[in-house]
């Protein structure tokens, strides 16, 4: 792939589940403080993504096994940087990562088609069902071999979050002047700010992937070209469709500023784009972790029946967990703030500077990259000694963050996860019918229209039927409700 290419499949692989949560970040955060964070994680991650470019580029320079055809480009820099055993506590985040991006896309095709159906044919139908038919329908294109053959996923991807930022922004505008006479911002938490900080982490992450796609590239020395424009485009996609979706809606946000869009159409079409978006990117996210699953257990690269059921296998796996917790927040902060922060920020910043320390050492010892050098594993010393002062100072910065930041946003989230309105699994409800639809959830809600103001109950139209109020944010609020 030319990095132009490139850079607009990261843009597709990375944008909209994150996008559609923003608002709500930024609302949860504090608008000042949310909107600081996001272009301070706008930098780290961009940061992050160039020198993981740049531990792939040093692979392949000094070990020409890389310039062929990898399926775990990302454990492979991880080995060469630190060694076998960080291979596999690296290979299993970034399993747990992958798994859990796709857990949160599932369901959040899954609300999107249900609300859909539920806005233009006024039906309700099963939310547990619907994760079942989104995962049947994409089975069919999660058996292409790697990004080289689902280019025009990334594009497809990128082309229908444009369309969704551009129908936010619009719909946050026509509902303005209504919704922010009675806008509210809830009194700040410092447990609300790191789940919000989750959110915004899983907005950005998805490194993961990053290798495999430069693998794929022409010239992968230009992957640092295409990190660059993704990032870009990402800054101006996210930040006008979380400063109108805050300043317009501000507490009476929920999971996703879809919800709150009241103008109908918009808000379907905006479905309807999210949709496609999440679709085709779980064909990106899958890739890796299938792949990394067919390296375990053997299977030829050439497409065969072992692909089919391995891969096959995989998605049983991420239904079976959609199943258990069908709520798309809470889940998707759990993954933003824990496995993806160690893959998005934390890992880059560790490789990087051991594999830099490798290669100078090497070349200041004998004047060329070394074998046996290159080899060696640096000491701490070393790494010190062989990186700038400047690469010392950057990437202990983003450890640093990323380790608090993702810690404490990962205590949030288990605590969100556990203590707000727990769904129950999907198949157990048939032995509970009076318990589903009590409480708010992605499989439980009303209507299709979250209602703006502090007491949720302000639409343009009296032809809006406005969802059951709820404290989304803790404020104590419709305690008797």
């Amino acid at each position: 792939m030319h990095w132009f290419v490139t850079g607009v499949f990261v843009v597709g692989e990375l944008a909209g589940g994150g996008l559609v949560a923003l608002p709500t970040a930024i609302t949860q955060s504090g608008f000042v403080i949310g909107i600081i964070t996001l272009l301070i994680m706008t930098g780290i991650f961009t940061y992050t993504a160039y020198i993981l470019g740049q531990c792939w580029i040093i692979l392949q320079r000094n070990w020409p096994e890389y310039r062929v055809h990898c399926r775990k480009p990302y454990a492979e820099i991880s080995y060469r940087a630190i060694g076998r055993k960080f291979k596999i506590l690296v290979s299993v985040c970034i399993n747990i990562t992958q798994f859990g991006i796709s857990v949160v896309f599932l369901l959040l095709a899954s609300k999107n088609i249900c609300d859909f159906i539920k806005a233009f044919f006024n039906h309700d139908i099963s939310f547990c069902w619907v994760i079942v038919a989104v995962a049947v329908a994409l089975f069919p294109m999660l058996i292409l071999k790697s990004p080289e053959e689902f280019w025009w996923a990334g594009i497809i991807a990128m082309c229908t979050t444009s369309c969704a930022v551009i129908l936010i922004c619009i719909g946050s505008i026509r509902d303005y002047h209504t919704c922010s006479q009675g806008r509210e911002f809830p009194q700040f938490k410092i447990s609300n700010y790191f789940v919000a900080l989750g959110t915004i982490l899983f907005a950005y992450g998805g490194h993961p992937v990053f290798p495999t796609i430069q693998h794929d590239m022409k010239k992968p020395h230009h992957f640092t070209r295409s990190a660059i424009q993704a990032y870009t485009i990402l800054t101006f996609m996210y930040l006008p469709a979380s400063i109108l979706g805050s300043l317009t809606y501000g507490d009476s946000l929920r999971d996703s500023v879809i919800n709150s869009l009241q103008t109908q159409w918009i808000q379907s079409a905006v479905n309807i784009f999210i949709t496609l978006h999440v679709i085709f990117t779980l064909i990106i996210m899958f890739n890796p972790m299938n792949q990394e699953v067919e390296e375990m257990l053997g299977v030829p690269q050439e497409f065969g029946i072992w692909r089919i059921v391995s891969r096959g296998g995989v998605l049983a796996a991420a239904v079976l967990i959609a199943e258990t917790v069908p709520k798309f927040g809470p889940m998707l902060n759990l993954v933003g703030a824990s496995t993806m922060t160690l893959t998005s920020a934390f890992f880059p910043a560790v490789f990087y500077l051991y594999l830099t320390a490798r290669e100078v050492k090497a070349e200041q010892k004998s004047g060329y990259p070394d074998k046996n050098l290159i080899d060696e594993t640096p000491s701490y010393r070393d790494i010190i000694k062989y990186n700038s002062k400047l690469t010392l100072v950057l990437c202990a910065t983003v450890i640093v963050i990323g380790l608090v930041g993702g810690g404490g946003a990962t205590y949030s989230a288990i605590s969100e996860l556990i203590n707000t309105n727990p769904e129950l699994p999907c198949y157990i409800r048939p032995f509970f019918p009076d318990k589903v639809g009590k409480h708010e959830g992605a499989a439980a809600i009303a209507s299709h229209t979250n209602c703006c103001g502090m007491w949720q109950n302000i639409s343009r139209s009296t032809d809006i039927k406005c969802n059951e109020p709820f404290d989304f944010y803790n404020q104590g609020l419709f305690k008797n409700a």
